[in-house]
């Protein structure tokens, strides 16, 4: 029986396998880009590839795609190979479809020319071409589209022309690399609007790389950090944003404070009463590194409690809905808080900590 999307479309075309990805290393001349990485991508998961520039996601997208070879590990769709130190499958027998930063949309073809571009080039032709175009042009909500050219749609429209070429041809994974980059602001956060529908109709495995880590919080199922070519953390959004592993992914993943305190130690979580102790414990039993997120803190401009602690106001924010505090404790250590007012530069509140998840030390 034809599974169906939310709008009625038959999309039982998209074969459903996992992706894996085995101690996979790719190195150009002396520089390792990609360093012994591994990930199980289970089938229809939307999983982020993140991390800053040059960390070697894009060449890992790159070698799920073919277009770069594997110099050790192996890449494995379902019970398939596709690529090891001594296979290499060719991008167009992978059964994958990838989506360009740029759209790579041809400017002379209509957008429904250009969503069939890649079934036609394997000879089909008539009323399953045409039935083909059409739904995939439904799934990213484009039908009323399909004889208009790229030069007359928006960035945001155009970007949906190239997920509906994807689609076409019922692919088992979509490769995204920065599909968003190129557009502004406000139309970034309509398109993630749009990845997230288009994952929930089709059900397809995504792989999606960005260096944005609030893209990859709100679109991904699972998110893999990288750093210098390496994994350092995979897991769900929320995981890595309440429990990362350690003081780098805490930084890169959302915002919040590092703070020395005695107590505790990695990977467990500390109560308010345990870390208002170890914070206010003497500097050389602070060993332990803590997270502490913004929305944790507790700020007032009337002390009413000998457990809080006082300290300086150096600078506000306003974010339209809050004001964004950046604070300094009497240790010395700064604490970014968020606070319904704003108290003025210089001036001194009192603040109280709900919770703190501790580091590994190091990087």
């Amino acid at each position: 029986m034809a599974e169906l999307g939310i709008s009625g479309l038959d999309i039982s075309g998209l074969s459903m396998a996992g992706l894996a990805i085995e101690r996979v290393t790719k190195r150009f001349g002396e520089h390792t880009a990609v360093d012994s990485l591994s990930l199980q991508i289970q089938p229809g998961e939307f999983v982020a590839l993140l991390g800053p520039s040059g960390c070697g996601k894009t060449t890992m997208l790159r070698m799920l795609a073919g277009f770069e070879t594997v110099n050790e590990g192996r890449i494995q769709l379902g019970n398939r190979i596709l690529a090891s130190s001594e296979t290499h499958v060719p991008p167009e027998q992978r059964n994958m479809a990838m989506v360009f930063q740029s759209y790579a949309l041809w400017p002379h073809m209509s957008v429904a020319d250009n969503v069939g571009y890649p079934v036609k080039l394997r000879g089909l032709r008539g009323a399953a071409y045409q039935q083909k175009v059409r739904q995939a042009l439904a799934l990213v909500e484009l039908e009323a589209y399909a004889e208009r050219m790229p030069q007359a749609l928006s960035g945001g429209q155009r970007q949906r022309v190239a997920l509906a070429r994807c689609l076409v041809s019922d692919p088992s994974v979509v490769l995204l690399d920065e599909p968003l980059a190129n557009l502004d602001r406000h139309l970034r956060a309509t398109m993630e609007h749009s990845f997230r529908d288009f994952h929930r109709r089709t059900g397809a495995t995504l792989v999606y790389v960005t260096h944005d880590q609030s893209e990859a919080m709100a679109l991904a199922d699972k998110i893999a950090v990288m750093k210098a070519g390496q994994l350092v953390q995979w897991g769900a959004p929320e995981t890595l944003y309440r429990q990362p592993r350690t003081a780098w992914v805490a930084g890169f993943i959302g915002q919040g404070s590092q703070l020395r305190v005695a107590a505790g130690s990695p990977g467990k979580h500390l109560e308010s009463a345990v870390l208002m102790r170890g914070l206010n414990a003497i500097e050389s039993e602070r060993t332990q590194t803590v997270l502490v997120r913004p929305e944790h803190i507790q700020v007032s401009t009337a002390p009413s409690r000998s457990s809080q602690l006082t300290a300086q106001v150096e600078s506000v924010i306003f974010r339209g809905e809050r004001y964004e505090l950046s604070l300094r404790l009497p240790s010395g250590e700064t604490l970014l808080a968020y606070h319904h007012t704003a108290p003025e530069p210089g001036s001194y509140v009192a603040v109280s900590l709900d919770q703190g998840w501790c580091l590994e030390p190091g990087a």
